[in-house]
């Protein structure tokens, strides 16, 4: 979502990396990260090769860059979050936040070496307007609504864009743009992570089509970790395990509490079960996450395979009310395959991972 005929360089930080064994997060590791990595990919810039002369003038013109993170549907798990609640998203909103602002910090550390990018005097008063505006929205964060322990990245998300206005009033930004948030599909299984992008779980237990044939069944590796997080003991963690491998689901463990049920659903109801995330939950996500990053956020809202034309239309205009600036549908099985699914196909081989 930026001006026709640039580009940006992507990169996606793994969040469950810097998910702490107490169940924090490494805040410190997570900034010297987003520093690296945004000097790395403003580097890039100049070393990457581009498919006009448009594209290429207008990208070192503005120098736009497009780090995001992937796994937040498996850290929100993880850390006994449910993707739907005021909990998850606060604790999404503070993480982004930290991320842009720190993204900025570093790119107006970067001018101060080597110059703003060539656009930015022309734009300097609406830019450090938005900057502004990015920072304004971390007050709207519901730190109440975050566990105890995770509270204080608000306070640090509030320093990194107060860092970002001042070093930016100073000495400018060498990227007009630093983050997006991409699908990040493929490269999510290179990465070792369990959920995509902005994205919840598709389901605890998935079937990849394989295009040489043949099926992967992927489980969840964030289930265990909830479990220890919310107290559950090593054998009741197992029948539980046990009973997801055997059912495809979680629904019905007897060990499991009823009240820790949302904390396992998933984009799409298992083969199995009944309960999956409704799609306004989806679009919350986004929602709380957009004030804090420079492009648009790349991801899919999941429906029913029975939604009809009216439930797509009020999904847009939802979406529309919370000012996003990209929203796509997918109805499930509108397609007539899907890379990914919440049964095993009949007659293909499956290997697990």
């Amino acid at each position: 979502m930026f001006l026709d005929d640039t580009a940006c360089n992507l990169a996606s930080l793994n969040l469950m990396k810097f998910r702490t064994e107490e169940g924090g997060f490494d805040v410190d590791k997570f900034k010297h990260t987003v520093k690296y990595f945004i000097t790395a990919m403003d580097i890039l810039v100049d070393g990457a090769s581009y498919p006009t002369d448009e594209i290429a003038y207008s990208s070192h013109v503005f120098r736009t860059l497009g780090l995001g993170y992937a796994n937040l549907g498996a850290l929100l798990m993880s850390l006994g979050l449910p993707y739907d609640s005021e909990e998850g998203r606060a604790v999404a909103a503070a993480i982004t936040a930290i991320m842009c602002g720190e993204a900025y910090k570093t790119s107006a550390e970067l001018a101060s070496h080597v110059g703003p990018f060539p656009g930015f005097e022309k734009n300097r008063e609406p830019m450090l307007e938005v900057v502004r505006m990015h920072r304004e929205h971390v007050k709207d964060i519901d730190v109440q609504k975050m566990p105890s322990k995770l509270r204080d990245l608000v306070n640090v998300a509030w320093d990194c864009w107060t860092d970002a206005l001042d070093l930016g009033e100073k000495y400018g930004f060498r990227n007009a743009q630093a983050t997006v948030l991409a699908p990040t599909g493929t490269i999510a299984f290179m990465m070792d992570c369990d959920t995509t992008g902005i994205e919840p779980d598709i389901a605890l237990v998935k079937y990849k089509v394989l295009s040489g044939g043949g099926m992967l069944k992927i489980v969840n590796r964030s289930v265990p970790l909830a479990l220890k997080n919310l107290g559950y003991s090593e054998l009741q963690t197992k029948i539980i395990l046990d009973y997801i491998e055997k059912n495809d689901t979680i629904e019905g463990t007897p060990e499991l509490k009823t009240e820790h049920l949302a904390i396992f659903d998933c984009a799409f109801k298992p083969a199995n079960g009944k309960r999956s995330i409704n799609y306004k939950a989806h679009i919350d996500m986004m929602a709380v996450s957009q004030p804090f990053i420079s492009g648009a956020i790349s991801k899919t809202v999941n429906m029913p395979e029975e939604s009809t034309t009216e439930d797509i239309m009020s999904a847009y205009i939802y979406a529309w009310e919370r000012r996003l600036k990209a929203v796509a549908i997918y109805r499930e099985n509108s397609k007539r395959s899907q890379p990914l699914n919440t049964k095993k196909t009949e007659g293909e081989m499956v290997k697990k991972v």
